[in-house]
């Protein structure tokens, strides 16, 4: 899942922030423990590997990913409270030894694996709550961009979610996704059939374009502005109390003004 859609919080007096990769079991620990505040104790999600004694979010796929994290360099490692941000990446070629990407689970991701294109799975992002104003997500947007452009990655997709499964609650921004923002067909993947929803529910010509938008989770808004498109038909996790769209950036497809965006440094904390 790439992104929580909870609207920034109370924002904390700036801190000296690193953003890298994970390095020890420390930084896994600390990565797993905010993936748990924010998906188990703020969303509700489950999962067969949830770790309620620990507070540890975690699954089967984690020692294949590569992790990286907004450290907070005033915290202790050890207390694995360290992390206050996380991206979960997944480069295509760990992926083919694998056998599977995470979204394998929700989508048909044919059509991205006959682009002939470099791809990176995101998942699991999130921001600690007291940090989701300011420059936070910059960093890590920061850090992610380096990722992308070093190893030469053309295509980030990954699953992106609305809180809830509720599809009446969702149905405009739903709607006007589907309706101005569906991938390319030579890039649309599909929801699979056990779990599709269809995202069509209101005509074009009814949706109330600032209402939609309104409605539609910070993080995922901060996408279609870097020019991101999404996949056909929602998937309803359960597990996670979710409705998950897929989201497909193509890095060759940006503008220079949205590359810049994605690019400019943050500000030192």
């Amino acid at each position: 899942m790439i992104g929580h859609a909870t609207p920034p919080q109370i924002a904390r007096k700036p801190l000296e922030f690193d953003v890298r990769l994970a390095l020890s079991e420390d930084d896994i620990l600390g990565a797993q423990r905010l993936r748990y505040n924010v998906f188990v104790e703020e969303l509700g999600a489950g999962g067969d590997l949830v770790d309620h004694a620990r507070r540890l979010e975690r699954d089967e796929l984690d020692p294949h990913f590569d992790h990286l994290l907004l450290i907070d360099r005033c915290q202790d490692p050890a207390s694995h409270d360290h992390v206050i941000g996380v991206y979960r990446l997944l480069p295509c070629e760990r992926a083919q030894a694998l056998g599977r990407f995470y979204c394998d689970s929700e989508y048909d991701l044919s059509p991205l694996r006959h682009s002939g294109r470099k791809l990176v799975e995101l998942g699991r992002s999130c921001v600690h709550r007291d940090h989701r104003r300011g420059a936070a997500m910059l960093h890590l947007w920061n850090g992610l961009a380096d990722y992308v452009l070093s190893r030469g990655i053309e295509i980030m997709f990954g699953v992106a979610s609305f809180p809830g499964i509720d599809i009446d609650r969702h149905a405009m921004a739903l709607s006007y996704l589907h309706h101005f923002h569906l991938a390319p067909p030579a890039l649309r993947v599909r929801a699979l059939p056990q779990h599709f929803q269809p995202m069509d529910l209101i005509a074009p010509e009814a949706i109330d374009r600032q209402a939609a938008l309104a409605a539609i989770p910070p993080l995922i808004r901060a996408y279609l502005r870097l020019g991101g498109f999404v996949g056909e038909g929602a998937f309803i996790d359960r597990t996670f109390n979710t409705t998950d769209v897929c989201l497909i950036m193509d890095t060759s497809a940006m503008s220079d003004k949205h590359r810049e965006f994605y690019t400019r440094k943050a500000p030192r904390a």
